[in-house]
């Protein structure tokens, strides 16, 4: 085992955090506050190459390794959790391609991503269909060298800026999970119509839109994988995004800790810093506690990955733990700065509301749970 990271993963640690504190923190709270999508903010990490960090090097991609990528991840859901998962959003919805494509789909969908700003969009919850992937309605019918899709698609983040989209559809609604499939589907053709970008608590200036597909005509030469085989890219695609939505929360998580600790060292009750009182010790320590071990969790799932084996169960592990405990230390750190901590000219009572959705969207924290319990009795 090595815990040191190495020079070359420091220097891409530090250029990401970098980027965070000098161009995305001065601008979080605006975009927390107007829900505007952050383009300027994704086209200077563009520029930084911190943008479709997993497209492989043979497209024209960095290549990152799992490990390095969530080292990224934590510095930019540092900034601000909702200009992390729009850059990260990408990589999402190219997994599938990376994961399943010919290498003539890899060169064809991945290559323009890696020449100029482009964003793509994962298309996979529906209404009725979030945890239950399963139970999907989105239909895909084939027609000569075409297949048509009918349906709906929710909580679709960069859904209104794609160009393109990783959509999952069943051919065949009895065969239920072993019916489904998985298309890109390009630009934005004619039945395609884009929903209003929803009003959320947190993480708001991450673009969430309801996609609607009527009639829209996907060639046969842009499936991904077989027939069927859709469901098995999703979960695939999923042990491999775990870990970075893990990490989100160990950055999130660390700045809430970061601005307790500082907080607590001015903040002053009975004629000294609320720092040494033991009550607000304990808080700190086990938020520092907590989020050392979501980050170690998180690196393990990663490396496993790297190492060519299966994370399902360490990556769950890491995405429910990460998850839970930055919800904890959130909420925990609006209880250290008391009163302020509940209004909005502070920054912990943001960092909460960006905490709480990463224990819903990716496999919800319960999801997880089944997830775990199923490999243990594996």
């Amino acid at each position: 085992m090595d815990f040191q990271l190495s020079d070359s993963q420091r220097a891409l640690q530090e250029t990401a955090r970098k980027f965070s504190r000098e161009v995305v923190r001065p601008k979080s709270a605006h975009y927390d506050e107007t829900a505007e999508f952050p383009k300027e903010l994704i086209a200077a990490a563009h520029e930084l190459g911190l943008i479709n960090m997993a497209i492989p090097q043979d497209y024209n991609g960095l290549g990152l390794s799992h490990l390095e990528q969530v080292i990224v991840c934590e510095e930019l859901s540092w900034g601000d959790a909702s200009v992390a998962t729009t850059i990260v959003a990408n990589d999402l919805a190219n997994l599938p391609i990376i994961l399943a494509g010919t290498p003539e789909q890899k060169k064809r969908f991945l290559t323009p991503f890696t020449e100029k700003l482009k964003f793509s969009s994962f298309c996979l919850t529906e209404p009725s269909a979030g945890s239950d992937v399963a139970g999907l309605s989105t239909t895909a019918r084939r027609e000569g060298d075409y297949y048509v899709l009918n349906g709906s698609k929710c909580f679709i983040t960069n859904g209104t800026y794609a160009e393109q989209y990783t959509v999952f559809a069943t051919v065949d609604k009895a065969k239920k999970h072993k019916g489904i499939s998985c298309f890109v589907v390009e630009g934005q053709p004619k039945g395609l119509t884009i929903g209003k970008h929803e009003n959320k608590m947190g993480q708001r200036a991450s673009n969430t839109v309801t996609l609607t597909f009527e009639d829209v005509r996907v060639p046969v030469a842009n499936r991904i994988g077989e027939e069927g085989q859709g469901f098995l890219i999703a979960m695939e695609t999923l042990d491999n995004s775990r870990p970075l939505t893990a990490m989100f929360s160990v950055g999130i998580a660390r700045a809430a800790l970061e601005h307790s600790l500082e907080y607590s060292s001015q903040r002053q009750t009975f004629g000294k810093p609320i720092r040494e009182h033991q009550g607000v010790q304990f808080m700190l320590a086990d938020m520092g506690m907590n989020i050392q071990a979501a980050r170690l969790l998180t690196y393990q799932s990663a490396w496993l990955l790297d190492e060519g084996q299966k994370n399902t169960l360490v990556s769950s592990y890491a995405k429910c733990f990460a998850a839970d405990m930055a919800m904890k230390v959130t909420t925990d750190a609006v209880q250290v700065y008391g009163g302020y901590g509940y209004i909005k000219e502070y920054p912990v009572e943001k960092l909460m509301r960006d905490a709480k959705l990463i224990q819903i969207y990716e496999g919800t924290s319960q999801v997880q749970r089944l997830v775990i319990a199923r490999e243990l009795f594996k």
